[in-house]
């Protein structure tokens, strides 16, 4: 497995490992994504900010994330402090193929390794309630369950944060 930065060039493979996550996940009752989003315009803009990494096998894309430092001024519900500097992660997606091979959990990592290289000590992340993926995943990555909030981006769903601290 191979992780490295986004580029242009891998746009349309993103839209179409979207295109193969949407229907498991809304299957699976999580309403996160769909049609709309996440979509070309959402990674061409963390393409363009630096913040969007792939893993990929044998050439193909297995998963994606943005690590970023964008948060969620609804984040202010979550039991963190908002006050305190913290890469976000975003937009986490595992092509169906491929789960249970390890692809989230060296996204993930990378997140570590970016947050280390920004002198960054803390990284945060909500998950729809209904993804039992990643609820299982971030404790067992050594995350702290944060509490339970909305989003006024995606009314009427909740989520669930979660916080890692990293060693120095």
């Amino acid at each position: 497995m191979r992780i490295r930065q986004a580029t242009q060039k891998d746009i349309s493979d993103l839209v179409g490992l979207v295109g193969r996550v949407v229907p498991l996940m809304r299957a699976a009752g999580n309403m996160q994504w769909d049609e709309s989003y996440p979509n070309a315009e959402v990674f061409t803009h963390d393409i363009v900010r630096e913040q969007l990494w792939l893993a990929e096998i044998d050439g193909r894309i297995a998963g994606v994330v943005a690590i970023t430092n964008e948060t969620e001024p609804d984040y202010v519900q979550a039991d963190w402090n908002n006050e305190e500097p913290a890469l976000i992660v975003h937009r986490l997606a595992v092509d169906p193929a491929l789960r249970r091979g390890g692809v989230a959990r060296a996204l993930m990592q990378q997140a570590e390794i970016v947050a280390k290289a920004q002198g960054i000590s803390t990284i945060r992340v909500d998950t729809n309630i209904e993804n039992r993926a990643t609820q299982g995943l971030f404790p067992n990555l050594g995350y702290r369950f944060a509490g339970e909030i909305s989003l006024r981006i995606r009314p009427g769903q909740r989520f669930l944060c979660y916080e890692k601290r990293l060693g120095t």
